[in-house]
C-alpha cells in the first residue's frame, strides 16, 4: 500500500543540503591541493559555501556536524599553509641577504 502522507516541511531542502555537503566533502580536499599554482579554489570560497549551507535555516543536527567538520578541516589547511608560508619567506629573505654579500 501507498501512503498518502504528506512529506514533512523542509524535506526537499534537507536532502539538497546533504546532496551539497557530500558534495563539498569529496571534492574540497582535491580543489585546495590544486597544483603547483596553488589550490584551484581557495578555502574562503568553501568557507562561504558552508556558511550559506548554515544560513538556510534548515540545517539539521546531523548536517551541523558535518558543516562543522569541513569547517574544521578548512582551518586546519589555512593554518597549515600560514606555517608553510612563513618559512618559505625566512628563506627568500635569507638567500637575499646572501647574494648582496
Amino acid at each position: 500500500m501507498d501512503s498518502d502522507r504528506p512529506i514533512p516541511a523542509g524535506y526537499h531542502v534537507s536532502s539538497l543540503i546533504d546532496q551539497d555537503i557530500a558534495h563539498i566533502r569529496r571534492v574540497m580536499p582535491l580543489a585546495l591541493s590544486g597544483d603547483l599554482a596553488g589550490p584551484i579554489l581557495p578555502s574562503h570560497y568553501w568557507r562561504k559555501r558552508l556558511h550559506n549551507l548554515l544560513d538556510t535555516g534548515y540545517v539539521n543536527k546531523g548536517q551541523l556536524g558535518e558543516i562543522d567538520s569541513l569547517l574544521r578541516a578548512l582551518d586546519e589547511y589555512d593554518l597549515k599553509a600560514l606555517h608553510a608560508a612563513v618559512p618559505a619567506e625566512g628563506q627568500q629573505a635569507a638567500s637575499g641577504r646572501l647574494s648582496s654579500v
